[in-house]
């Protein structure tokens, strides 16, 4: 139970931010004064080829958007820099086949519209290192599922 909700708590500040309009400042600059020194120093430590940075900071994080090597990332900084995680989208085809087999069957008639790789380095064994967003959606509905590595496929949620 601590597992699920440790994840679900992390997940939900990324896709507050992912899917959701939000008031937060948009930085051009990495060295603005609204990033924090902290984050600045630990993401260039973490991401040392990154290129194109945009740094959003809301109440309760700080988001770099960037490319390496041609793949665009989001990385996740806490208001005292401690690094939460990093997503980018990747194909459909990464998620386990079983976890692709039962979203289809469960979801008959949905579209997959793209899946986020959702990567922490959390030491806390309760707490899964890499977890997949699929954004699902049919007619005007949309959801949000969470795939473990392991195949297990969850209800995370509602987008519309």
């Amino acid at each position: 139970m601590k597992k699920i909700f440790l994840t679900t708590a992390i997940a939900a500040l990324f896709t507050a931010n992912v899917f959701a309009f939000n008031t937060s400042i948009k930085i051009e600059d990495e060295g603005a004064e609204h990033v924090s020194h902290a984050v600045i120093n630990r993401f260039k430590a973490d991401f040392s080829g990154a290129k194109n940075v945009n740094w959003t900071v809301t109440a309760n994080s700080q988001k770099a958007e960037f490319t390496v090597d041609n793949v665009k990332m989001t990385a996740f900084y806490d208001t005292r820099g401690e690094f939460l995680g990093v997503t980018q989208y990747v194909d459909y085809k990464v998620i386990p086949a079983k976890a692709q087999k039962e979203i289809a069957a469960r979801y008959e008639g949905y579209d997959v519209a793209s899946v986020i790789k959702f990567d922490t380095n959390s030491a806390d064994p309760a707490i899964e290192p890499t977890v997949y967003f699929v954004d699902i959606k049919k007619d005007n509905k949309e959801m949000l599922l969470r795939v473990t590595p392991s195949a297990n496929v969850y209800f995370f949620q509602q987008v519309k």
